[in-house]
């Protein structure tokens, strides 16, 4: 049973800054992109960000590029969101996916449980 552990929200002013963490197996991780999405209240869940398993290219939504930074520590089986000049309107529940594949074939995509994260003064 693949098992996504998140950890590192909490409740920061505006402008403030978090680290978010997703550690899984090494069988996971050596495997799976890994993606961080965020589900506001009320709103669907959306993509944050992404780091490809190969050669770590990474993706940004607009809406957190120059402020968010994905990267991943193959050591730690565990990857990163560094959130920086956070806003209001990073508010949410965020979530970490792991897309995996074994070879080129695809076996799924699992979510961790998520964590909160809250922006307000």
């Amino acid at each position: 049973q693949v098992q996504l552990v998140e950890s590192g929200g909490g409740l920061v002013q505006p402008g403030g800054s978090l680290r978010l963490s997703c550690a899984t197996s090494e069988f996971t991780f050596s495997r799976s992109a890994m993606s961080w999405y965020r589900q506001a209240p009320g709103k669907v869940r959306e993509s944050v960000s992404r780091i490809g398993s190969i050669d770590g290219t990474t993706t940004y939504a607009d809406s957190v590029k120059g402020r968010f930074t994905i990267s991943r520590d193959d050591g730690r089986n565990t990857v990163y969101l560094q959130m920086n000049s956070l806003k209001p309107e990073d508010t949410g529940v965020y979530y970490c996916k792991a897309t995996t594949f074994v070879g080129t074939t695809f076996v799924g995509d699992y979510w961790g449980q998520g964590t909160q994260v809250t922006v307000s003064s």
